[in-house]
């Protein structure tokens, strides 16, 4: 009898470890935690699948995600083959394969000094909070060979992809350091963009939400399954009590 009830407490204290492990959220890596929260919420389909168009139509020119497929992405996004490949595809890629990027290896380092990274697992490596951020960062600069900074990755060899609708921002700088380097104490936005402040928020943190989708796609399902097994759980427990008192229902 002792050996079955500690079957039962070795079989329960693992499944309620690996329901833990279903229902706990993606753990991601925070590159200044100082950073203003991102928000993204990856139960918001909508925002999903607006930050994968816009991913897709300002982003992929350069940048690929060789870790996920246009299939995986429509199955888990809710979007059909037609919905993808008429609108999110652009290199002529087949359903099923992976989300590659037009540009060249020898054409990246013509355009940028080095080919841009893909960005499969920039959420993990990187945090939400720092893409968010990042992505609301760039300010021109004319000492930078693409004409463009940014505040939270200093020197990037990127121009800002968002500009039309974030709009054009400049620097102000504080006092000279003792290396006589000028900081930037602020951005000040020059010229208005197609979007207002909170459109433009709300866009970087669709591409935010989109990117760290990316980087664990199953993150979704994961905490779908993650109820079931608790439920499960709770009824096994519940069988495991009613097996428990028969057993020892003559035992005193």
């Amino acid at each position: 009898m002792p050996k079955i009830l500690s079957t039962f407490a070795r079989l329960f204290a693992t499944g309620t470890l690996v329901g833990g492990l279903l229902l706990a959220s993606p753990v991601f890596a925070a590159e200044g935690g100082d950073l203003p929260h991102a928000g993204t919420d990856l139960s918001d389909t909508a925002s999903l699948q607006r930050g994968a168009a816009l991913f897709m139509n300002y982003c992929s020119g350069c940048h690929s995600l060789k870790y996920l497929r246009y299939s995986r992405m429509a199955d888990d996004l809710g979007l059909t083959e037609e919905q993808v490949q008429d609108n999110l595809n652009f290199t002529g890629a087949k359903f099923g394969e992976h989300i590659q990027v037009a540009l060249s290896e020898d054409e990246g380092k013509q355009f940028f000094g080095k080919m841009p990274p893909d960005l499969s697992l920039i959420a993990r490596v990187r945090g939400s909070d720092w893409i968010y951020n990042y992505l609301k960062s760039f300010y021109l600069d004319e000492t930078r060979p693409v004409g463009w900074n940014n505040t939270v990755f200093p020197n990037a060899s990127m121009p800002n992809p968002l500009w039309q609708l974030q709009g054009l921002q400049h620097a102000e700088y504080g006092k000279a350091d003792a290396s006589g380097e000028r900081p930037v104490e602020k951005l000040v936005l020059a010229q208005p963009g197609s979007q207002d402040a909170a459109q433009f928020d709300q866009t970087a943190r669709d591409i935010t939400a989109f990117l760290e989708y990316a980087g664990e796609p199953v993150a979704l399902k994961r905490q779908t399954m993650g109820v079931w097994v608790i439920l499960f759980l709770a009824f096994f427990t519940f069988l495991a009590w009613l097996l428990k008192k028969d057993y020892w229902r003559d035992v005193h």
